[in-house]
């Protein structure tokens, strides 16, 4: 496979484009209104050099299978699943298949949602019948091609490795030499029938990274690799406080400096053009600039922490309400009703690759080169702020080094656009790591108040779950809010798996006074947090083995069973939640389980606390029912990375507030995992003809309430908040 990675534009034939729906089951091709039996007429001709059956698929005359990715890829693996889904009904080798991200373009790549999107751990769910349909289709096409050649049936001929193979006749054609005809033929009038499960050759089987080659040798392109004639630089510097203003600043230091060409003023920040980055930060560094704070100068986060527990206090939204939780936990005994409260701190994204985007404004027109999880709505939102036309702008997609969610907003690229505005000629704004440390769109505050009635056998009989924070959902897609409800901010609460007789989740919005939105496990991350901590609490208190008493509420949920108790196993739980002999004292072990994104997952944790308080993840179990799988290895891949990402936040992760600003400025203060404090990793993958649930978020939800369960069971001591204290596990500390 290679892969075009450089942005193009958009195949001129799309005559063939009827409706394009995204979602599972959806049927991806038809004809325009009249088309008829000439949908290709118009490309048929002798100079063709290409076969575009659909929104997806271009075939050309050397035999290669151009796909155009209606997705991003930001490291997840993208780059290799969703061509495996095209390969294996076209019938072509992964070898054969190129790539080339597409244009912003709802109508052909924003399916049923009607939202150009990457992110929620969807790619797979809504594209594994879709991408298998258009490539079914295009085979059947081929396949009618070369029997019309030939004088003889579709149904005795059959494609393979992009060849068309009439077996009686022992007669063979490459696709490349089938496009002419192919292009005269219409397109199938239903839904071509997939390969059954057992006829796969690709899906199920673990295939290398196709982007790993382009990685390496560097030949892949990033946002930040941009690099265009006559192009200048950009770093900027924004208002340090939330909602604050830029009052004045004194520029003539930075414009005295080399390579310094201009310097740019917006309401909120303040741009040094220059000949290259360098030059660009240190005319930032010269800059005098006084700010307006605004009415966030004296926020702290225990004002933050404050807020959203006022909210927690107010009614909210009902989520779920089976039985009568609230009356059944007014009539239990004190000694039979507990109460916990929570919170999930605010956090960074902080990816690899910096914030970043090129520009080229122009009086009626703006072009824009950047890594985005939304390209469409980035080109519209740029458009609505230089106030022309979204057919006005281009967008050239690229690679994500890192998103997590933060690149889900437009922020920055509407900055550049802003900028570039004022700028003659191309300019790429490279924002420093701490000016995106200290101006992401964290993951929010959020707090949690979670009480239990549990009968005389310890058994819960009703369970109430407040939880008050950020609406991620409301500025994203507030047409997805039901009655006022953020279904994404309940996720893994409202859908908890075991059977309580009574069960009531009750959220309540507050956005709170600093930009916040999606992190990697979304709600599920935070719930199950808190979820699956507390259910730890009530089997404690009940004196009952952590794994047997979530059992017991299992019985109907056979999936959600199996990978609890077979990672228990592969663990070597045997009834103890104490780690294997021979491993240091004060150690433990934690489980937990998540269903999410249409996926089962099971996780058990094995760390030690030092006498200190250091925490070493000793090693970490996983069993995972996720559906039909397209590529082992990037599920595997995914989980490891989910997991390593959740263990930074457990241990690490924590954005502060002081004076209105951020504390946090780079990896010293905000700190990554090390490779040495990676743990191993026991995954297992459950085999299953279900649907494909997503697969790039479990890890990191289902890792932090594993991990707090392991400490509790380690040391005594409950999280109830992260990230870990090392001060509050050294021994002897009280509880």
């Amino acid at each position: 496979m290679s892969a075009d990675l450089h942005p193009s534009p958009s195949p001129s034939r799309r005559l063939f484009l009827k409706s394009a729906g995204l979602v599972g089951g959806a049927w991806v091709l038809g004809w325009l209104p009249g088309a008829g039996e000439q949908a290709f007429a118009a490309g048929a001709t002798a100079a063709a050099t290409q076969f575009d059956p659909n929104a997806f698929i271009s075939i050309h005359r050397d035999g290669s299978v151009t796909l155009t990715m209606p997705k991003i890829e930001m490291g997840q693996g993208t780059y290799t699943s969703l061509p495996m889904l095209l390969a294996e009904e076209l019938e072509i080798g992964l070898e054969q298949v190129r790539l080339r991200h597409a244009p912003p373009d709802v109508a052909l790549y924003g399916g049923a949602r009607h939202d150009q999107f990457t992110g929620g751990s969807l790619s797979i769910q809504t594209l594994w019948l879709p991408l298998r349909q258009a490539g079914a289709s295009a085979r059947t096409v081929l396949v009618a091609a070369a029997a019309q050649g030939w004088n003889v049936s579709p149904e005795s001929c059959h494609a393979a490795h992009g060849v068309v193979h009439h077996a009686a006749s022992q007669r063979q054609i490459a696709y490349g030499a089938l496009i002419d005809a192919a292009a005269r033929l219409p397109l199938p009038a239903a839904p071509v029938p997939l390969k059954a499960r057992r006829d796969f050759k690709l899906l199920g089987t673990p295939q290398k990274r196709l982007d790993t080659r382009g990685k390496v040798d560097g030949s892949a392109q990033f946002g930040i690799d941009v690099v265009l004639p006559g192009m200048l630089f950009a770093s900027v510097a924004a208002c340090p406080v939330a909602g604050g203003t830029l009052k004045s600043v004194d520029e003539r230091r930075a414009r005295s400096l080399p390579g310094v060409r201009d310097v740019v003023r917006l309401s909120d920040a303040v741009a040094v053009i220059a000949d290259n980055t360098w030059h660009a930060r240190q005319g930032v560094a010269a800059l005098e600039i006084v700010w307006d704070d605004g009415p966030n100068t004296a926020l702290s986060t225990a004002g933050i922490a404050a807020i959203m527990a006022r909210a927690a206090a107010r009614p909210g939204k009902v989520a779920r309400n089976d039985g009568d939780a609230a009356g059944v936990l007014a009539a239990a005994p004190a000694s039979q009703r507990y109460t916990s409260t929570y919170t999930n701190p605010m956090l960074a994204h902080a990816p690899m690759e910096p914030i970043n985007c090129t520009v080229h404004v122009q009086a009626d027109r703006a072009e824009l080169w950047v890594g985005t999880q939304i390209p469409a709505r980035a080109r519209d939102a740029v458009a609505k702020r230089l106030g022309i036309a979204p057919e006005q702008v281009t967008l050239n997609g690229y690679l994500l080094g890192g998103a997590f969610g933060r690149r889900l907003h437009s922020d920055f690229i509407e900055q550049a656009a802003l900028i570039g505005r004022q700028v003659k000629g191309p300019v790429k704004v490279t924002w420093t790591r701490e000016e995106d440390m200290q101006h992401d769109v964290y993951r929010g505050h959020y707090h949690h108040v979670v009480s239990a009635s549990v009968g005389e056998d310890g058994w819960p009989l009703a369970l109430f779950h407040k939880l008050a924070g950020p609406s991620n959902i409301a500025p994203f897609s507030p047409g997805l809010l039901r009655d006022g409800l953020d279904l994404a901010a309940v996720e893994g609460s409202a859908n908890f798996s075991y059977a309580i007789p009574s069960m009531k989740v009750e959220y309540t919005r507050e956005d709170g006074p600093v930009p916040t939105g999606f992190w990697r496990g979304v709600g599920p991350t935070r719930n199950l947090f808190v979820l699956e901590s507390f259910i730890d609490e009530l089997a404690h208190r009940a004196k009952r083995d952590p794994l047997q008493y979530r059992l017991a509420m299992l019985k109907d949920k056979p999936r959600a069973a199996h990978v609890l108790e077979r990672a228990a196993r592969l663990a070597g739980w045997g009834g103890q939640q104490k780690s294997p002999p021979g491993m240091p004292a004060r150690t433990g072990r934690g489980i937990a389980l998540l269903y999410a994104w249409n996926t089962y997952m099971a996780q058990v944790v094995d760390l030690s606390v030092g006498m200190d308080g250091a925490v070493t993840v000793r090693r970490v179990v996983c069993v995972v029912d996720c559906g039909s799988i397209v590529n082992p290895d990037t599920v595997a891949a995914q989980i490891q990375g989910g997991i390593n990402f959740g263990l930074t936040a457990m241990l690490y992760g924590e954005i502060t507030h002081q004076d209105g600003r951020v504390q946090q400025s780079n990896f010293h203060d905000y700190q990554a995992l090390r490779m040495p404090e990676a743990p191993p990793v026991v995954i297992e993958i459950v085999d299953s003809e279900e649907p494909p649930g997503g697969i790039g978020e479990p890890g990191t939800a289902t890792f932090g309430p594993a991990f707090a369960n392991a400490i509790f069971a380690a040391t005594g001591k409950r999280l109830y908040s992260t990230p870990v204290r090392a001060a509050e596990l050294i021994a002897g500390a009280k509880a």
